[in-house]
């Protein structure tokens, strides 16, 4: 039987949680995640996970942020002028947001704080600084 190995195109259902079992995000009810496995597309940690699987294998993968989407990095915070802000944008704590990087990306940001004159905004990941677990089950490598 083929176990899965680096460069391997693999199909995988998944479901993603935190430490405290909360669901963030799950293929279950759509169609499996194709990557190439180690080809830098997925996080360390689901990666490592997967190398070695065999088609029908299920385990649930428990990883530090480190193997995930890394520390929280404080310099991925900032403070903004509400008058550099799009007039039609009402700022409120939790609102997502996106920025544009010099280079032309979008970079997706949450709203932390919102005060008189600025706002504060987060660029990091959402799951940074955060242990992860996922349930994974190979179903197909090509």
């Amino acid at each position: 039987m083929s176990v899965a190995k680096k460069g391997d195109k693999v199909k995988v259902h998944y479901t993603g949680k935190l430490t405290d079992g909360t669901v963030f995000d799950s293929s279950r009810e759509r169609e499996p995640l194709e990557f190439e496995l180690g080809g830098g597309q997925m996080i360390a940690g689901f990666d490592k996970a997967v190398d070695g699987m065999a088609v029908g294998e299920s385990k649930t993968a428990k990883f530090s942020s480190e193997d995930g989407y890394g520390e929280k990095n404080d310099e991925m915070i900032f403070t903004v002028p509400k008058d550099q802000l799009p007039p039609e944008i009402k700022p409120e704590e939790g609102q997502q947001l996106s920025m544009q990087h010099p280079s032309g990306q979008q970079i997706p940001v949450v709203v932390t704080k919102v005060e008189e004159n600025e706002i504060k905004i987060d660029a990091n990941h959402p799951l940074a600084g955060k242990e992860l677990e996922f349930d994974i089950e190979l179903m197909e490598i090509n």
